[in-house]
């Protein structure tokens, strides 16, 4: 049995239903199990990772795990786990934490404390390490839609963006295949493209052209204060502003892992252009 946590996830909604297609036993958790779709016959559970009551019977059963990032009782979750009798998890964390000083960044920081809980642990751990999720562009839907600029500190700075189904496909692999299993996988997109560059492709896609307004970090930060917490967003800018004009580094990872190479941006979009056009 696997379960796959974080069920209302992108990746875990690709994810699980790989695993049913491919005929493996599949177990979802969500801390409310009710707001899930699932394919029919996969079984739900509750499961909130800040509640420590909730492990034991999620994890009944259950050999292997796709574990999202949350770090409040990451050591709770580990106990549980290996009492539970679970081999192997799969974390998804991110590439954040091979940056210099992630240990102060508050976005890298979390993802870096259940590293160290699953390391230091009994269980078989593989880490897989995604950069910039092309979901992220889902962030500028609402202005694209009405026809508004989309608000950019930082339109020259180069994300790896990388399509949700690709990093679905790897967690796939290394939970279904032992070979796969350990170790550490650094996880981008084909292509390296700055945010000016994305929304070129965008409004190739919606097929008018898309104003960016470029903002100051200040101005940002004030946009988004009422949904994203200061430390992060201020996070998120110095992220940007290290990555301004500077081409992030690419991997193969994808293409070695699955056999195909990573999606490109342009999938992403044409994947998800509902979001973008009314």
């Amino acid at each position: 049995m696997i379960l796959v946590t974080g069920g209302r996830g992108a990746v875990a909604t690709q994810l699980t239903a790989l695993l049913h297609q491919a005929g493996h036993p599949v177990r979802v958790a969500s801390r409310t199990p009710g707001e899930l779709h699932v394919p029919d016959g996969v079984a739900t559970v509750t499961c909130d990772l800040g509640d420590p009551a909730t492990f034991p019977a999620a994890l009944h059963g259950v050999s292997a795990v796709f574990l999202y990032a949350e770090a409040s009782h990451a050591d709770e979750f580990v106990g549980a786990a290996t009492t539970a009798g679970v081999k192997h998890v799969a974390l998804l964390s991110s590439a954040s934490v091979l940056d210099p000083g992630a240990a102060d960044n508050p976005l890298a920081a979390s993802h870096l404390d259940v590293e160290t809980a699953l390391l230091n642990s009994p269980l078989t751990t593989t880490l897989l390490r995604p950069g910039s999720f092309a979901g992220n562009a889902s962030a500028w839907a609402w202005a694209i839609k009405a026809g508004h600029p989309v608000n950019l500190p930082y339109p020259g700075s180069y994300t790896d963006p990388i399509h949700e189904r690709d990093i679905a496909e790897v967690a796939f692999t290394v939970l279904t295949d032992p070979h796969h299993q350990g170790g550490n996988l650094h996880l981008t997109g084909p292509q390296t493209l700055t945010f000016s560059e994305q929304i070129d492709r965008l409004s190739e896609a919606v097929g008018r052209p898309i104003t960016v307004d470029h903002v100051t970090p200040e101005e940002w930060g004030k946009e988004v204060a009422a949904y994203i917490p200061a430390s992060y967003a201020d996070a998120l800018l110095d992220y940007w502003r290290a990555n301004d004009g500077r081409p992030t580094p690419l991997s193969d990872t994808v293409e070695r892992v699955t056999g195909h190479p990573a999606r490109p941006f342009t999938t992403w979009i044409r994947d998800h252009i509902a979001e973008f056009v009314g």
